[in-house]
């Protein structure tokens, strides 16, 4: 398959970005790692008029520690780069822990970790991982930057809150808390596949060693990264046990959960996955914080 005709931008800059999508508007495509872009236009399901590739920018690719001692990662970043960071490893651990389950190395060599946030992918592990961290977008457009908090950014089925004539620029991560455990699992039918159902999990524990912040963050069981709050809020306060866990992972997946049946998975195995990842997570999670759990 070939794309329909398109004409091509490739700025060197975020002015000449932004200017190209004020003249151009709806009619123009941002082309990050191209890894989800470029085949939805091989197949002519995505036809823009206008491509504009921020590849030459190279000012939005960089891993850096932020001020406040947390992380702040240019939107062009390479997933690959940033798997393969010392520094995300020290100071965010789960995000590095989630890239090798993004598809396959050859799609983290080129994909961008801003591209994949701001392709809202229901299925896509970095948007659930980012909601887990408490994570806030940096947004540029004509009238400068402004910040999302990763709560507000995703507002349904491959929606965010970028305009159209704004560029997602910088992810920062806050400072990793002490006494803090994560973890991030999965099921697909083959590795690199999209997940039939997913979590991403951080929790915090204080010095007597109960929960004293927690989410719980699916992925692939609905429009978005879909937090399951009150299954959260029952480990918040509480000594964790397999008993607390085993209830808050059946509360996430009957009470916060509905998810969709399709031709990769019913609503009931999906369910039934919410479930089953979700006490694994919380295990694994609360053991890193160096929380035995009896």
């Amino acid at each position: 398959m070939k794309p329909a005709p398109f004409h091509y931008v490739a700025p060197t800059n975020m002015m000449e970005a932004l200017d190209a999508l004020t003249e151009f508007g709806y009619d123009a495509k941002l082309l990050a790692g191209g890894q989800s872009l470029i085949p939805t236009m091989n197949f002519r399901l995505a036809q823009p008029a206008v491509l504009v590739d921020l590849n030459r920018i190279d000012a939005l690719s960089y891993i850096a520690p932020s001020a406040t001692g947390g992380l702040r990662i240019g939107a062009m970043t390479r997933q690959r780069q940033v798997e393969k960071s010392a520094l995300v490893a020290k100071q965010s651990p789960l995000l590095t822990a989630t890239m090798p389950n993004i598809a396959h190395v050859q799609i983290r060599n080129r994909g961008t970790i801003g591209g994949s946030l701001a392709h809202a992918d229901p299925a896509a592990e970095l948007p659930a991982t980012m909601m887990a961290l408490g994570a806030t977008m940096v947004v540029q457009g004509p009238g400068g930057e402004r910040c999302v908090h990763i709560n507000d950014f995703y507002l349904g089925l491959f929606a965010s809150d970028l305009a159209a004539d704004e560029i997602l620029t910088e992810i920062e991560i806050p400072p990793l808390a002490t006494n803090c455990g994560y973890s991030i699992m999965e099921v697909a039918r083959r590795h690199g596949d999209y997940a039939l159902t997913g979590i991403a999990v951080h929790v915090e524990v204080s010095e007597t060693a109960s929960c004293s912040a927690a989410r719980m963050i699916y992925f692939s069981v609905g429009e978005g990264p879909t937090p399951a709050t009150s299954a959260s809020a029952l480990l918040i306060g509480e000594q964790p046990t397999l008993a607390l866990i085993e209830a808050a992972a059946q509360q996430a997946a009957t009470v916060d959960l509905d998810p969709p049946s399709d031709i990769h998975a019913s609503a009931r195995f999906r369910r039934h996955l919410a479930h089953v990842l979700g006490r694994r997570s919380l295990i694994e999670a609360f053991a890193r914080a160096g929380v035995g759990i009896v």
